[in-house]
């Protein structure tokens, strides 16, 4: 599979950014620096082979999970 190319917003200053994804691995979770405001972005990639869709979601890399 080819890699994708998709715009996202930063949860901090909500600057646009382009982010590459190699969807050929399997589910990604990594922290990508915001090319405006240089706060770190949490990136978490899911494939999902059943549906033939790839899943990205991005949120504040400080946000706590409870």
């Amino acid at each position: 599979m080819k890699p994708i190319f998709q715009s996202v917003n930063c949860p901090f200053c909500g600057y646009p950014t382009d982010i590459c994804i190699e969807a050929s691995e399997e589910d990604q979770d990594y922290v990508e620096d915001c090319s405006n405001c240089c706060n770190p972005m949490h990136i978490r990639v899911h494939k999902d082979d059943l549906q033939h869709r790839v899943q990205i979601f991005v949120d504040a890399d400080d946000e706590q999970y409870y």
